[in-house]
């Protein structure tokens, strides 16, 4: 079966979806997005994810391309013609088409696309239950990566340079030599008194919607918490770790820099994270 994309207002096949050369999207990254997953047919967390895209389109003074009503029928219908079962439904939506200079244009009409993709879930709970390693690489990305922008380019090249040293994920380390999060997830070590330990969602950080779900589980799992900065070394240090993102959820770090974290296997609060987060997050019709 074909895969169907949504640009525009028009579901198209995948191979002949496109966008105009001029989108500032494509010219100057000028777009944001969002990564909704999908589980059993339905979206994940749809109202987090619609927030804060909105939040982001707001930061960038960008025009939402239709309401949040319509997005979200929108996103089912792309999920429903892809047959997707368990997988990921994504969303962009730039400022639009323009002669290409530096100043925001009037008066244009933004950009949307939408497409959604299975993803093989027994695979990525047999990598959950081995767990991945992490590499740390020095921060190099602008200070605003709490606005989800289509401007990725620092995080593919932390993402090669995971897959070169054969790792899943690298952490970003600040210039004080604090972890802000991965190229793809939100950062979290466990100490030895058993805190999970996360950076605060300010600047620093994407506010994570699979990190805000976490947060809840272990409140319900009367966790201790501390949103605190954490240096490399303490994460050397820690018990456990593990990353959080939409594509897959709660995952245990075994390996930080070729060092065995805590005993090298996924460890019990990953573990618990993991096994309850779909009881906590909202599952849409």
């Amino acid at each position: 079966m074909s895969r169907i994309a949504y640009v525009n207002g028009l579901y198209l096949p995948h191979a002949e979806a496109g966008v105009h050369i001029e989108d500032r999207g494509f010219q100057f990254a000028d777009g944001v997005y969002e990564v909704c997953e999908i589980l059993g047919g339905h979206l994940v967390d749809e109202t987090r994810h619609i927030d804060r895209l909105l939040r982001s389109l707001g930061e960038l003074r960008m025009a939402m391309p239709m309401s949040r009503a319509a997005l979200g029928v929108v996103m089912r219908e792309v999920v429903r013609r892809n047959r997707v079962r368990d997988g990921v439904v994504y969303v962009q939506v730039t400022r639009g088409v323009a002669r290409r200079d530096f100043l925001f244009p009037a008066g244009v009409a933004p950009t949307l696309v939408v497409t959604a993709r299975p993803a093989d879930r027994a695979k990525t709970e047999m990598t959950a239950a081995t767990g991945i390693s992490v590499i740390t690489l020095p921060e190099n990305r602008w200070e605003r990566v709490d606005i989800k922008t289509v401007g990725l380019l620092p995080n593919c090249l932390a993402k090669e340079a995971a897959k070169a040293a054969g790792a899943r994920e690298a952490w970003y380390v600040d210039r004080d030599g604090f972890i802000t999060e991965g190229g793809s997830s939100n950062a979290w070590i466990v100490s030895a008194g058993g805190a999970l330990i996360t950076r605060p969602a300010e600047f620093g950080i994407l506010r994570g919607i699979t990190r805000t779900v976490t947060l809840e589980v272990a409140r319900r799992l009367n966790l201790t918490v501390e949103e605190r900065p954490f240096a490399r070394e303490e994460a050397y240090a820690a018990v456990e770790a593990f990353g959080t993102s939409a594509s897959l959820g709660v995952m245990p770090v075994v390996r930080l820099d070729g060092r065995v974290v805590g005993d090298g296997k996924p460890g019990r609060a990953a573990r618990a994270l993991r096994a309850e987060f779909h009881k906590v997050a909202e599952i849409a019709p």
